[in-house]
């Protein structure tokens, strides 16, 4: 039987990549159909790999810590008993003459064959990711071999690399302050010179008693992500308040109900989504995204619903078509999406294709908020904790006071496509769709 190639899958749209986190598996191990035998990780999402076909694994292409593209062979099993399988892991020699798919073979087929030593004459092995980016950048086999490797046994990945390029660019450009010239209209037209300083974070200074703790790998791809975030948008964030009383109210009289009903929980996320998804329909252009000059309408109303993990971190499911979903609906999938995220079994599609996103920073008492964008998104409502509080209340005899459920909703947007008024008019429309639920509803 030939030989069974093993390819990392597609994991949702705009993934390109994943890195290898931990082999379940050893070369020469029996493995059935089905099974899992490697755990990979996205920016999005962590993950088994199964095996397709039963046999025993005969060849392991890439290490712990290497960053492999989606479609790439990275293992390859055959039928047991069709061949002698080596009880040994792969030289690195055997590692970096992998096959690898034309995403990796393209940046390196410009690229000298002797301009950089082969893994097999350098002191550490260099995935060929790390190796195409070196190369393009002009990094030297000694600086290579300067970076500190995160990956396992101290290997370069393609975050350290970047890392590094990152730190060296920002070194010599506070030295220099670089220079951006703005395109010509025309040969007689002269350039104009804009002097963009870039700032590298200062030093922070650490005391006998201070505690150092590493960022995990989610908790820096989060931070990296909202930093991305706040650079590439402009952020602006409205701020309505809303009068919640009847929705209260309603739930408080239903929830039992429901339960008995529809077997879930009734909590107030999936009204609050049902009144989010009615006004992303009056306001399509806040469920857009920018891509370049272009501004992308999304037909579909995909939400995210911003969840804190048991870990800390933070992670965004998506509700697919939420605006095909009665409460009912709604509800359901908020509490399967919720449920999965604490347990650590979303899968790629659970977190793929969101085109507006919801947090709740009222679970945590907070009565406001200035979320920043999940990019490439335009915009997010934050959801504040719901207090009493005394309020007007306007009847046909004339203005009384009286206690109310009151609540914050705090709405960033992108102020390239989102002016004040589309990001202040759709927040307040939201605000309207809550304040004018129907406390006769039935479930």
């Amino acid at each position: 039987m030939a030989d069974i190639e093993i390819l990392l899958p597609k994991m949702g749209e705009s993934v390109a990549e994943a890195t290898i986190t931990t082999w379940l598996k050893n070369i020469g191990d029996t493995i059935e159909e089905d099974e899992a035998i490697v755990e990979i990780a996205t920016d999005k999402v962590d993950s088994e790999v199964p095996s397709p076909a039963a046999g025993v694994l005969k060849e392991i292409l890439f290490q712990e810590g290497d960053v492999v593209a989606v479609g790439t062979v990275f293992a390859i099993i055959v039928a047991e008993g069709d061949v002698t399988v080596p009880v040994s892991a792969p030289t690195t020699s055997e590692v970096s003459s992998a096959p690898i798919t034309e995403a990796l073979m393209e940046p390196l087929a410009s690229i000298s064959s002797d301009s950089l030593p082969k893994n097999s004459e350098l002191n550490s092995f260099y995935s060929p990711l790390v190796r195409s980016i070196a190369e393009k950048e002009g990094v030297s086999i000694a600086e290579l071999e300067s970076i500190s490797g995160s990956g396992q046994d101290g290997r370069v990945t393609k975050k350290d690399i970047l890392g590094y390029l990152e730190t060296r660019s920002s070194a010599s450009v506070v030295a220099k302050p670089t220079t951006i010239s703005q395109k010509k209209t025309s040969a007689s037209t002269p350039t104009t010179a804009v002097s963009v300083p870039v700032h590298k974070a200062p030093p922070v200074p650490i005391g006998p008693n201070d505690e150092i703790i590493e960022m995990d790998r989610m908790r820096k791809m989060i931070a990296d992500h909202m930093v991305m975030s706040v650079h590439v948008s402009p952020h602006v964030t409205s701020f309505v308040e809303a009068d919640v009383t009847n929705i209260v109210q309603w739930r408080n009289k239903n929830k039992d109900k429901f339960l008995a009903k529809e077997g879930e929980k009734l909590t107030f996320t999936p009204i609050f989504m049902e009144a989010v998804v009615k006004a992303l329909k009056d306001f399509p252009m806040v469920n857009s995204m920018l891509d370049g000059n272009n501004v992308i309408v999304k037909k579909d109303i995909n939400l995210g619903m911003a969840t804190a993990l048991p870990s800390g971190n933070l992670i965004v499911p998506v509700i697919h078509n939420a605006d095909q979903l009665n409460m009912t609906g709604l509800a359901k999938r908020v509490n399967g999406l919720a449920a999965k995220a604490r347990a650590n079994k979303l899968g790629p599609d659970d977190i793929q294709g969101g085109t507006y996103t919801v947090t709740n920073v009222g679970t945590f008492g907070n009565v406001m908020g200035t979320p920043i964008i999940n990019q490439p998104q335009s915009a997010i409502l934050a959801l504040g904790a719901i207090r009493k509080k005394p309020a007007v209340i306007e009847t046909p005899q004339g203005d009384t006071i009286g206690i109310r459920h009151m609540m914050f909703l705090s709405h960033s947007y992108d102020h390239r496509i989102v002016d004040g008024a589309l990001g202040g008019s759709f927040v307040k429309r939201v605000a309207d769709y809550l304040e004018e639920f129907d406390p006769n509803r039935e479930i």
